[in-house]
């Protein structure tokens, strides 16, 4: 009887502790706000992108850098020839959805447009951009709220993604163009690339670069983004999902 007296005071104790701790998940939860950021085609956009550089990323490497050659008659065998398919495949899907995509940056919403602009010229945006740096560097304890791209974000998309991506675009389809043949449509449009940077070689040369700046960035653009859906003040990942930014407090 005197056991059960002394454990009423400790199992209240605990019952009361975790009232107070639902209490206080309820009020964060209130808290939380979200706004609709990403529409629909920026969103499928973003996604279909990413698969398309993978697999330009891949099959571009085993173009430059050959698979072994394979026993047996040759005519039995498609390896590069599949592999190639794959490449100019997913560079007509990287070169259709960056058309698309500035299409929806001037028809969008105004985040919709921060790909393809950056206020260089304003000192407020680079105090932003220097305050985020301190935030990524460990410095800085939190960092500021916004609703799009924070202003580092915007600086790397545009400078680190954009640019090269246009880049290998243009030398893709460059390179595409000197096998087809003359008075394609491909040498109308894509058959001054290859004199305005010297040679056949260089062109190659730049594009297989290019993919290389690209992994770079899709690496640091990955570990930013997961850090910031754990240490952040807002949700990054999920937000590509649905749509909504949400803030924490």
């Amino acid at each position: 009887m005197l056991m059960t007296t002394l454990k009423l005071p400790a199992q209240e104790h605990r019952a009361k502790n975790l009232m107070d701790q639902e209490a206080l998940q309820l009020q964060e939860a209130r808290s939380i706000k979200s706004i609709y950021v990403y529409e629909i085609p920026v969103r499928l956009w973003h996604w279909t992108n990413a698969l398309s550089v993978m697999v330009l990323a891949v099959t571009g490497y085993l173009i430059g850098s050959p698979l072994h050659s394979a026993g047996g008659e040759a005519s039995e065998h498609f390896i590069m020839g599949y592999i190639r398919f794959a490449h100019f495949s997913a560079g007509y899907v990287l070169a259709i959805g960056l058309l698309g995509r500035a299409y929806w940056g001037l028809v969008g919403n105004p985040y919709a447009k921060e790909l393809f602009w950056v206020p260089l010229f304003q000192m407020a945006y680079w105090k932003d951009v220097g305050a985020m740096l301190r935030w990524y560097a460990f410095v800085s304890p939190r960092p500021a709220w916004y609703i799009g791209h924070n202003p580092l974000a915007r600086l790397a998309m545009f400078v680190g993604f954009l640019l090269p991506c246009t880049l290998m675009v243009l030398t893709g389809f460059g390179m595409y163009s000197e096998g087809q043949q003359p008075g394609s449509w491909y040498e109308a449009l894509f058959g001054w690339v290859i004199p305005l940077f010297g040679q056949s070689q260089d062109v190659h040369t730049l594009h297989h670069l290019g993919m290389w700046a690209l992994i770079c960035y899709i690496i640091m653009h990955i570990y930013v983004a997961v850090r910031e859906e754990i240490m952040g003040r807002t949700s990054m990942l999920s937000t590509m999902v649905s749509g909504y930014r949400t803030f924490k407090e």
